[in-house]
């Protein structure tokens, strides 16, 4: 005969427990934001708004298809693509550019990844327009 086995129930955490444990979130939150803005220069701050602006663009263009419809769905799709492929070339040109990365990319330049990520740009538009059309 088989002996019933005893259900395990978990534990909640205490509400200390969490209350640590949101400080500790906050602290390293905190120390995260400093040392972002110890780190900062007047370019890399234009790149992050830039980020920041089409991210925003993005959810706008996800949100008018999702509430008013995406009838010509190329369109959407062309320039929500246009917008993601944006935010991953400068994301490129962030990596590229900030100081703490130049041994990363020794034999890149910051006028070098300028000039890459505007041809790259170039080309993303080009086809981007192409595939509207």
């Amino acid at each position: 005969m088989v002996k019933p086995v005893k259900p395990v129930v978990a534990t909640s955490v205490s509400s200390k427990s969490k209350a640590n444990m949101f400080a500790e979130f906050q602290k390293s939150i905190q120390v995260s934001y400093k040392s972002y803005i110890d780190t900062l220069t007047p370019r890399l701050k234009l790149v992050d708004i830039f980020l920041v602006f089409l991210v925003f663009v993005a959810l706008v263009q996800f949100v008018f298809a999702v509430v008013l419809g995406n009838f010509p769905f190329n369109a959407f799709l062309g320039g929500f693509i246009s917008t993601v492929g944006q935010f991953v070339l400068t994301v490129s040109l962030r990596l590229q550019t900030a100081q703490q990365n130049q041994k990363e990319f020794p034999g890149v330049s910051p006028e070098r990844a300028i000039g890459d990520y505007i041809f790259a740009s170039l080309v993303l538009h080009f086809i981007v327009y192409h595939f509207i059309n």
